[in-house]
């Protein structure tokens, strides 16, 4: 079960913004165009659960592949034909966060949020789940709307409701692989910014019981990133990249992953070959949102000018 702890409020507000980012939008080998006819369950390879086929295709376009306007297209048939579906609406929230639309990012925070109560009495696993995951949109839409100042108390009960979610879900089923992904990468992200959070007690859940592995692989590489211990992000990045080498935010996360191991070890070759996977990253910005691409762009002009001292 769930470890109760009190959280300063400051970082409450810092993670609530940070996992709507990057948990849903926030990480297999396939071509970019998912073929929805072959779409299942994305984490369970034995009992699948009910998720729709237009659904499961979104997750692979963003997560294997990296492919916004793909995932996009996929998003919108979502939610005409699987309306019931709450992980739709989480993705649809992740990327309204992206493009900086708070009037859609509300209006899918609330819609996850009714889908996962909703969904409680048909498969009570993925609606508790998906009810924890929806208080927790809806505590990045206050700090958003209202500020850090104004938004962290009502943020801070969203997520005392999260985990109260949570918990219900983790007694139905504590080894399931939705859960512990979605439960190990909120954890992740904690524990790199608390001091008395283990995220090694995080990274644990992530390697023993969640999937799919790619996820599981590219949250661990971020979470050695945040933590400073670059040559164990960088061996989780690789295995992410030899069963994702089609998606760009994958050579991004590596190009990051060098370019602070270069700094650190003061390697020149650590440094060019950070620039190299920017390069590859950008090869396929047609396929990011503009704000990441421009995000790249800036981080690999700091990569060209530590190659070029002086």
């Amino acid at each position: 079960m769930t470890k109760r702890f009190s959280l300063p409020q400051l970082v409450v507000s810092a993670q609530l913004i940070t996992f709507a980012q990057t948990a849903f939008a926030a990480a297999l080998a396939l071509n970019v165009w998912v073929n929805p006819s072959l779409a299942g369950d994305p984490f369970r390879d034995r009992k699948p659960h009910q998720i729709g086929d237009q659904t499961e295709a979104a997750f692979k376009a963003i997560f294997q592949q990296g492919n916004y306007p793909v995932a996009q297209r996929y998003l919108e048939q979502a939610l005409s034909k699987e309306p019931n579906e709450p992980l739709a609406y989480a993705m649809s929230a992740s990327l309204a966060y992206g493009n900086k639309d708070w009037a859609k990012l509300d209006t899918y925070s609330q819609k996850t949020l009714e889908t996962g109560q909703k969904l409680i009495s048909s498969d009570p696993l993925r609606g508790n789940l998906y009810t924890a995951v929806g208080h927790f949109l809806e505590g990045a839409v206050v700090i958003t709307r209202e500020g850090t100042v104004n938004g962290v108390p009502q943020a801070f009960i969203r997520l005392r409701q999260v985990y109260e979610y949570l918990d219900k879900a983790e007694a139905i089923s504590a080894n399931d692989p939705e859960l512990n992904l979605i439960k190990g990468y909120m954890d992740l992200l904690l524990a790199v910014n608390l001091p008395f959070a283990s995220p090694d007690q995080a990274i644990g859940r992530l390697e023993k019981n969640a999937a799919p592995q790619y996820l599981v692989d590219r949250g661990i590489a971020l979470a050695y990133r945040d933590l400073k211990r670059y040559p164990q992000a960088l061996e989780y990045v690789n295995r992410a990249i030899k069963t994702t080498s089609d998606n760009p935010e994958i050579y991004y996360l590596k190009a990051q992953i060098l370019k602070q191991l270069g700094q650190r070890e003061k390697s020149q070759q650590m440094i060019q070959e950070a620039i190299a996977n920017f390069d590859k990253a950008l090869t396929k910005k047609s396929q990011l949102p503009g704000d990441l691409v421009k995000q790249i762009e800036r981080e690999r002009r700091s990569a060209v000018s530590l190659s070029n001292p002086g």
